[in-house]
């Protein structure tokens, strides 16, 4: 019997899940029973399948006692009502699929009353009389909590068990046996939800749901390729014990003959929920029999029935014949009905073998020119009856067939596009066909929806394009999730929206389909203001930058300066908002006007500029590069002129040394580049490289696989190849070729011998992970980009001997050992894939089922077995779709004082997941998967796997690069300080974080490594990140600084940089268009170094003071600061070098004149020069004017417009991104070439000038220290030790190195540019 789940409610109410009540009626409503049925889908209506209120079939929830039930709420025995839920409005009915059900309901029941008169009648006995309880024991079931005086109340919720084994079990014994007394003795209804607050059928699970033995869930039961997930439930328990049972059902109408009327009753008993008798006293208000009219209907009209089937044709081929179809009338009143009982149709003509002379010869290929056997060839605009198939090399014949210039024929194969060819036809009674068959593949977009600004009223146009075979027709929209109506919007691939309303704001995205499967876009977000309202605020937003330390403290004891920034957000288009796919201006938010300010720091001003004013402009237009090196992953080689590959087309080749540069094409969302070795050494490496959406370059280090050297194999018999053979280890599989299984591409079989070459990447070794291929990702069914979880990949490559011609396989079988699993539920999960090369998407080949049939003599393995086709497509993999996934919160600063507004942008964050030994969560079993992120303004969210039930069943090893450099995880030992490592316990001690040096001081401190345990949603101190949950993903993405988060710093040494015009150079948005620009040009970046050698027993700290030297609108003005400590070299006594960077000269951003940098390079200390470069001398004094150089505590010159090498000490590199360029730069100098790169300071080489520096004596405060405090003093104790030594005749030569102007003193005097000294000539003179 079927039955319905509803809540009925009297009195007091329903509890809350919490504990409180759900409501409570007034006294008004009296005793009438109000009802509204509750269901698992809302809002309340029809389901696809028609029924009302029924769930999809793809979800069903069972009763444990074989009973239909429905909806997440099970109480059985509750027979249908005749009220019907009265009409709320929208808000209300959405509501309805969420947790708010019950209060929707009580809102429901607090206004209801009965829809039609109702006659009441008493117990059997007195009339008008309260009804006694029945003797009889009632069954539970029956029971109407809402009839009772205070309802009934929910316990918590329970979750014993996790869905391992053969699915998810929380039965009412177990519950009772761990929570004693939380559970009523007789539960009468149960709720189930998993535990990421879902509906079964939500989640499309089947589920058995029992108040009596509680909840199970079979993992056997659920659709393919699902498992079930992890649930907890509760009881609904009564708080008092004397109840009405549900109302029976409503009797047969008393009149049964159509056009009359009659009456129907029902009713119920009062009865007892204990089991103990009832206690007389307790007594049921309210009558136990309703009545109420009815009607048999009128009668019916007469009607047709459907149609029956069509009869054959009259003719089997040539000319059109017909077809007749008959349908049956169902009389009533014997009225005939109106219509003719009969249908006729013309049949479409078919070819009839009237011409056995004719002969149609034909072949089917791939796209590569391959044979392809087992195609059914069909004759287009006909019937589809097959006219023949094609063998083994491709080829087909079909006789009889009469010549028809206008005909073509298509052909079909499984895993193919069809294909149409024309017939050709010479006259001779023998005619020709081929057929290029395409392989299937999946929509992949290529064209994103953009992210509009629109004011309330205009317009707006969203395009998205999407490629594959065959290419994708069907386009679908969604607005907020939501699809939209392809009548009302009349879209296709464009989506055009005219009079925006504020409501219509929100994310956008497509999908595109076609039979070879679905991808959906990235959302675009559309902004709609109201008229008048600015999208750019004039005020700009606080940004603050570090001044120098010889700046003075506010009051607040801050060093820190506000010079604000304008936000990059993209301003509404102009008038009228019309715009096409891609023709929108560009006006984004960005500085309107700047001041500048002096701020006095040590006796001197410092200067700097603020932001005034935001507003509406040309938005920047950075370029986006990725840059790097290819190398094999065994030895570091090369790939020297190896190919580059953007989708299909080549974009270029890797360097000498390997490196490469891809300019990264707009709208571009994910960037799939394939390198290939012409050489054929390694196997092709197709990799998802990130970028920075913001502009500038990303560095990334690509790996390279080598091919494993062939083997020689006799076609003619059965070859077995083994999957990874790790020292130590079983294989993981083995690639069974059957005898005969090699194919020539024209589909001949070729029983020579072949060169086999398959090469095996095994996830055991944690070593391949860098030269896996791709990200692991697919497009599942409604076209989501998910993650894969690989159990191996391997490439093959046969080749004849001799001539070495590729070949092709037919048929061929994978056996993946089983005990190689060490996750049960992947067992039913195991795929086999392949990569398509120009998507970066693995598509699934197949799947691995347990082998039937018993096994070889000498094994005593499970396998897992597959069959595919090697043809096209050459690189597979053994991967199960996880479905356990959780986003991982990382972010990157500049120090390791991790202030939040110097955190890093362009960091490369890299997430790999392992699977750790059972017990050893540091000792990983083999790695699953790989991520790769770049840091924006709000951190980076990676992609990892997780498990809410085991802590430890995934870890995650994380790295973060920039420009190739490692920066430093926080330490874990000797002691964890969760303030450092930006996580607070007790969620830290569950992650089990630890640095990579944590056990060997010796490592590398550059990673650190987790247990990506899933936030439990009920525990507050795990809701805060730094994991999240997948739906998660915006709360990840906008998390505040001030949450849990992973942290990586850069490891840099009393480095400083200031800057006169504000700009981070992480976001090429802040750059600003002005004289006194460090960098001025945003598309182009030139830095620029000089090495300065130090002889001092100590490192020091060097300053570059940089000016306008000889640009008429910048001469004398300040450009920026830059101080570096310097490096001490390990292989020279008391010498240490400093790279110090200075403002190049060239172009200022006018693009006019040509601005040759004052540049003053001043050591902090008793420090004097005592060498200059004689080939940088040389040049300066060849290239006038020439800088005052005769104070010898600095060193001053008039930048070089020439990049300079080593040999002059100068090092500069341009690039597309600014801290690309000095890292390659600092790497040079530090390596004293032109070309090297090395972190180890080599004092003695490429240096420009040299600095001698004496120790001061203990207890002394340093000439520096002295001249700030006492400049007065200081320098009359300078003229003394001058004029002891027969030098009171020259002018004191100090240098102060905060502002780098001479120090001042009693007898200084200015000297005329003719009294000034040069340099000497000779390397060493001063």
């Amino acid at each position: 019997m079927r039955r319905d789940f509803r809540w009925r409610r009297c009195g007091r109410g329903l509890r809350s899940p919490a504990g409180g009540r759900l409501g409570s009626t007034p006294a008004s409503s009296g005793n009438t029973p109000h009802v509204a049925q509750v269901t698992a889908r809302a809002p309340v209506g029809r389901s696809s399948s028609g029924v009302p209120g029924e769930p999809p079939a793809a979800a069903r929830i069972l009763p444990s006692d074989g009973t239909r039930g429905k909806g997440f709420l099970y109480s059985p025995a509750v027979p249908p009502r005749s009220h019907s839920l009265p009409d709320l409005p929208p808000p209300a009915r959405a509501a309805m699929g969420e947790l708010a059900l019950a209060l929707l309901a009580l809102a429901t029941l607090h206004g209801a009353r009965a829809s039609e008169p109702l006659e009441n009648d008493s117990e059997p006995g007195k009339r008008g009389a309260a009804a006694k309880p029945w003797k009889a024991a009632p069954s539970l079931a029956e029971l109407d909590l809402d009839t009772a005086g205070r309802g009934a109340e929910w316990t918590s919720w329970f979750n014993i068990d996790h869905p391992g084994g053969d699915g998810d079990h929380e039965s009412l014994a177990a519950i009772r046996f761990y929570y004693r007394g939380r559970v009523c003795q007789r539960p009468v209804a149960i709720q189930a939800r998993t535990t990421e607050w879902a509906l079964p059928e939500e989640v499309g699970e089947v589920v058995h749901l029992s108040p009596k033995k509680g909840f199970h869930c079979l993992n056997k039961e659920q659709p393919q390729g699902k498992t079930c997930s992890n649930y907890h439930i509760r009881f609904l328990c009564p708080l008092e014990h004397i109840y009405w049972s549900h109302w029976s059902s409503w009797s047969p109408c008393s009149r049964s003959a159509c056009g009359t009327s009659g009456i129907q009753t029902r009713a119920r008993r009062c009865v007892n929920a204990k089991l103990v008798v009832a206690l007389k006293e307790l007594k049921c208000k309210g009558k136990a029999v309703e009545r109420r009219p009815c009607s048999a209907g009128p009668c019916p009209e007469s009607a047709w029935m459907e149609w029956g089937t069509w009869s054959p044709c009259t003719r089997s081929c040539g000319s059109a014949g017909t077809r007749v179809r008959r349908r049956s009338c169902r009389k009533a009143k014997k009225v005939p009905c109106s219509g003719s009982p009969t249908e006729v149709q013309k049949c479409p003509p078919s070819p009839c073998p009237a011409c056995p002379e004719h002969t149609l010869q034909g072949t089917v290929t791939s796209a590569s020119g391959a044979a392809l056997p087992d195609a059914h060839i069909y004759l287009e605009g006909h019937p589809l009856v097959p006219l023949a198939r094609s063998d083994a090399l491709g080829r087909f014949v079909v006789t009889g067939l009469c010549e028809d210039d206008a005909a073509n024929i298509t052909a079909h194969r499984e895993g193919f596009a069809p294909g149409l060819a024309p017939i050709i036809s010479n006259g001779s009674g023998v005619a020709v066909a081929h057929v290029v068959l395409q392989r299937l593949e999946k929509p992949y977009m290529v064209l994103h929806p953009k992210a509009k600004v629109r004011v309330a009223g205009q317009e707006v146009t969203f395009c998205c394009k999407a490629s594959g075979t065959p290419v994708p027709k069907k386009y679908s929209w969604y607005h907020n999730g939501t699809l939209l109506e392809r009548k009302v919007h009349g879209y296709s691939s464009r989506l055009a929206l005219k009079g925006l309303a504020l409501e219509q704001a929100g994310t956008y995205h497509c999908k595109a389909s076609s039979e070879a499967g679905a991808i959906k876009s990235a959302p675009a977000q559309l902004t709609v203001l109201a008229q008048g309202q600015q999208s750019c605020k004039s005020e700009p937003e606080p940004s603050l930058v570090e001044l120098p330390s010889e700046c003075p403290q506010d009051a607040t004891g801050s060093r820190y300066y506000n010079v604000g920034r304008c936000p990059p957000a993209p301003c509404a288009s102009s008038v009228g908002g019309r715009s096409e796919c891609g023709a929108d201006a560009g006006r984004c938010c960005g500085v309107r006007r700047m001041e500048l300010r002096d701020i006095p720091c040590a006796g001197s001003s410092l200067p700097i500029k603020v932001v005034a004013e935001c507003g509406c402009g040309p938005c920047a237009q950075p370029r986006v590069l990725v840059q790097g090196r290819v190398t094999a992953a065994d030895t570091g080689e090369p790939l020297r002129f190896g190919q580059i590959f953007l989708g299909g087309r080549k974009v270029g080749f890797t360097g000498y040394k390997g490196s490469f540069t891809i300019e990264v094409p707009p709208d571009t969302q994910r960037l799939v580049a394939r390198f290939v070795d012409r050489q054929q050494r390694f196997v092709d490496a197709v990799k998802v490289l990130p970028f920075n959406r913001r502009g500038g370059a990303v560095y990334q280090e690509v790996k390279m696989l080598r091919k494993k050297e062939p083997v020689e194999l006799d076609g003619s018999r059965v070859n077995a190849i083994p999957l990874g053979e790790e020292s130590g280890r079983e294989p993981v599989g083995e690639l069974v070729l059957p005898a005969g299984a090699f194919l020539r591409p024209s589909g001949e079989v070729f029983n020579g011998t072949v060169q086999a070459s398959v090469t095996f990447l095994d996830p055991r070794d944690m070593a391949t992970a860098s030269a896996a291929s791709s990200d692991l990702s697919f497009a599942d069914a409604d076209g989501d980009i998910v993650p894969l979880r690989t159990y191996g990949m391997f490439a093959v490559e046969f080749r004849e001997q001799g001539s070495g011609a590729a070949l092709q396989t037919g048929p061929v079988q994978v056996r993946m050992d089983a005990g190689q699993v060490w996750m049960p539920e992947h067992l039913q999960k195991m795929k086999l894939w392949s990569l398509n090369p120009e998507t970066g998407l693995w598509e699934e080949e197949g799947i691995l089922q347990p082998a039937e049939g018993s096994r070889r003599k000498r094994e005593e393995r499970t396998f897992l077995v597959g069959n595919l086709e090697i043809r096209e497509r050459r690189l597979f993999n053994l991967d199960v779709p996880e479905d356990r996934r959780c986003f991982v919160k990382v972010r990157a600063y500049s120090n390791e004082k991790f202030n939040p507004y110097e955190q890093l942008e362009g960091v490369v964050i890299s997430l790999i997941n392992l699977e750790p030994q059972p017990g050893y969560p540091t000792n990983p079993r083999a790695w699953g998967r790989f991520d790769s992120v770049v840091t924006g303004p709000n951190g980076a969210c990676l992609p990892a796997f997780c498990d809410g039930q085991r802590a430890d069943a995934y870890s995650a090893y994380v790295t973060a690069t920039l420009g190739g450099e490692e920066l430093e995880a926080v330490a874990s030992s000797p002691k964890l300080n969760p303030n450092a490592v930006g996580v607070s316990q007790p969620y830290l001690g569950k992650l089990g974080y630890r640095r990579s040096d944590h056990d060997d001081p010796d490592l590398k401190k550059t990673a650190l490594q987790i247990n990506v345990a899933k936030p439990d949603p009920n525990n507050v101190d795990e809701t805060n990140g730094p994991v999240y949950p997948y739906r998660s993903l915006r709360e990840c993405e906008q998390a505040p600084v001030s949450a849990n988060h992973l942290r990586f710093y850069r490891v840099e040494v009393d480095k400083y940089e200031y800057n006169v015009v504000p700009f981070r150079e992480s976001d090429l948005t802040s750059w600003t268009g002005d004289y006194l620009s460090w960098w001025p040009n945003p598309q182009e970046f030139r830095a620029c170094f000089i090495k300065v050698q130090i002889e001092g027993p100590q490192e020091y700290m060097v300053r570059s003071r940089n000016v306008g030297g000889s640009h008429p609108r910048t001469r004398g003005q300040l450009y920026g600061l830059r101080d570096t400590r310097s490096v001490r070299d390990m292989l020279l006594e008391n010498t240490s070098g400093a790279c110090v960077e200075f403002k190049c000269s060239g172009m200022l951003f006018d693009q006019s004149l040509v601005d040759r940098t004052l540049v003053s390079i001043i050591p902090q200390g008793s420090c004097h020069r005592s060498a200059v470069n004689s080939l940088l001398r040389d040049y300066l004094s060849r290239h006038p004017p020439v800088a005052d150089n005769n104070h010898t505590a600095a060193f001053s010159m008039l930048a070089p417009v020439d990049p300079l090498g080593h040999n002059y000490g100068i090092y500069t590199v341009t690039d597309q991104n600014p801290r690309l360029a000095k890292e390659i730069a600092i790497g040079r100098c530090f390596d004293g070439t032109s070309d090297g790169f090395s972190r180890e300071m080599k004092a003695a080489a490429g240096t420009a000038v040299t600095f001698t520096c004496q120790e001061r004596p203990p207890g002394r405060e340093s000439f520096f220290q002295r001249l700030l405090t006492a400049p007065a003093e200081a320098l009359d104790e300078i003229r003394r030790e001058m004029g002891s030594s027969g030098m009171r005749g020259a002018p004191p030569d100090v240098m102060d190195f905060a502002s780098g102007a001479r120090a001042p003193g009693p007898t200084a005097t200015r000297r005329t540019p003719s009294s000034r000294q040069r340099v000497g000539q000779g390397r060493g003179q001063l």
